[in-house]
């Protein structure tokens, strides 16, 4: 644990991960308001939104941006680890989260994570990366949040 401590706070300040970019569909973006009850027509109704919202077209949920964190993030893929030697990665929250800019379906967004903190916590290393979303061709990011895990070895 201690040599994956000090490995890991070397890292502190450096982007550790870009992730590969992701195109937002309206069916992903549909089956995310099925899954939370949130069907409002700027996310799930084209024709409207074409007509009625500031963005030209539906938008994906700000929640769903973030939701995205463990996919872009690569945590869903046991056979490449966050770090060499972690065998577990439990989400444990978030300090800080906004939505600066929207992102239109049909988009790519991909992620950028900064590593901003790594500290021994009841048996595990705790880690604090910075989250943010970037949407391709546009400048302002989508979401900025700063993600905490432990990551147990």
């Amino acid at each position: 644990l201690a040599d994956a401590l000090t490995e890991l706070q070397a890292q502190v300040g450096k982007e550790v991960h870009v992730s590969n970019w992701l195109e937002i569909t309206q069916d992903m973006v549909n089956a995310f308001g099925k899954a939370t009850g949130d069907m409002q027509w700027i996310h799930t109704d084209p024709a409207r939104a074409k007509k009625e919202s500031p963005y030209g077209g539906t938008i994906a949920h700000g929640y769903f941006t973030l939701s995205l964190y463990p996919q872009l993030r690569n945590l869903v893929d046991e056979s490449t680890p966050i770090f060499p030697g972690v065998k577990n990665v439990i989400n444990y929250g978030l300090n800080k989260l906004r939505f600066p800019a929207a992102v239109p379906v049909g988009s790519r967004i991909r992620a950028r994570c900064e590593l901003l903190a790594a500290t021994e916590v009841k048996g595990s290393i705790e880690i604090v990366e910075k989250y943010t979303v970037e949407v391709e061709g546009q400048d302002r990011p989508a979401c900025i949040a700063e993600a905490i895990m432990r990551l147990f070895y």
